[in-house]
């Protein structure tokens, strides 16, 4: 496990969003291999999906480049020591209008 305080690098989630994703986060580093970032990756989107509906992603890694679309209010950049996080729900979901799902990510914040 990592010891490393999460730093935020950049983020428009919710406060209560952006604990609950660094403690799933903390929670991933105890259950994996620091190096398995595949793991790690789909224990946060199972979890994000459970808890806040489908189409959530989660990159994890030491050294990557992203260019994303993502719902405003989902979007969380962050590492944990030498490890990036970087977890967004996607805003291609065309059974609903895009003010539905914006309101849907606000009112679980």
């Amino acid at each position: 496990m990592l010891e490393g305080k999460a730093v935020l690098r950049e983020t428009d989630m919710p406060e209560a969003l952006q604990s609950h994703v660094m403690e799933l986060a903390y929670q991933a580093l105890d259950r994996h291999e620091i190096s398995d970032c595949q793991s790690i990756a789909h224990f946060l989107k199972q979890k994000f999906d459970e808890a806040y509906g489908p189409a959530w992603h989660c990159v994890v890694g030491k050294d990557f480049g992203s260019c994303i679309t993502h719902l405003c209010g989902s979007f969380i950049f962050f590492h944990v020591e030498m490890v990036e996080f970087l977890v967004f729900k996607d805003g291609k979901d065309f059974t609903e209008s895009k003010d539905e799902a914006v309101g849907i990510i606000q009112k679980t914040g």
